[in-house]
């Protein structure tokens, strides 16, 4: 087993006819905590759903999972979102059930049978975002902060070998924010893999890590300017 959770050579990614990003070179490693920033426009985006399957990878090279994107077919991506593990901004739960059944429609959804071990999994991913205690509330009944935390909770079901995080701070408020925040930072240091787009430039001074940059159609890596101490 490599230690490259994802690895892109000279991508090109499209959305349908255009050119939204070229000549793309990204290489992450297991138990890296990455981030993906740029403007509104700039294909940050993009970039994420070539990596969950959602835009084709006709261009270049790349594997993610151990998955060769560029051989992805239409059926496999169930396959390939099971070994990831994907936090949207809006948080996509289903408010016409309980956080627990929501967890368990995903179970179910990918395969799952046993129901010992289901509600095991399910009691152990909200524990890990401290929402245990909330599983018989309806989605409408939680904070925004809340449900974040339940969606990565959702995203943690399958042990999944990276997370992508498309702005999941991007609704919240700035203290709501650094409280989600804080439950990603926390699920790296378990050993998860996480690459997080956002423009939440605050957050990236407050927990410095490797940074990539969409800008002028191109993915590069950039050195932070760390907050400096008073």
């Amino acid at each position: 087993m490599s230690s490259t959770i994802l690895e892109l050579k000279n991508a090109s990614i499209y959305q349908r006819e255009s050119l939204i990003l070229s000549e793309v070179n990204v290489s992450i490693n297991k138990g890296e905590f990455v981030y993906l920033i740029g403007k509104t426009g700039t294909g940050k985006s993009s970039f994420m759903k070539t990596l969950y399957g959602d835009l084709p990878l006709n261009h270049g090279s790349g594997h993610i999972v151990n998955v060769d994107l560029r051989k992805l077919k239409e059926k496999q991506i169930p396959q390939l979102r099971r070994k990831l593990g994907v936090v949207f901004q809006d948080f996509k739960l289903l408010n016409d059930r309980t956080i627990k059944d929501n967890l368990w429609f995903v179970l179910k959804a990918t395969g799952w049978k046993n129901k010992q071990e289901m509600e095991q999994k399910i009691d152990e991913v909200l524990e890990k975002v401290g929402m245990r205690t909330k599983n018989f509330k309806f989605p409408y009944q939680l904070s925004g902060g809340e449900q974040q935390r339940v969606a990565i909770a959702r995203a943690l079901l399958n042990d999944p070998e990276l997370i992508l995080a498309d702005e999941p701070t991007g609704n919240l408020d700035p203290q709501t924010s650094i409280e989600v925040m804080e439950v990603l930072q926390q699920i790296n240091k378990n050993g998860n893999t996480i690459l997080m787009a956002t423009h939440d430039y605050a957050l990236l001074l407050k927990y410095p890590s490797k940074t990539l940059k969409c800008d002028g159609q191109k993915v590069f890596e950039v050195v932070q300017k760390t907050q400096k101490q008073v």
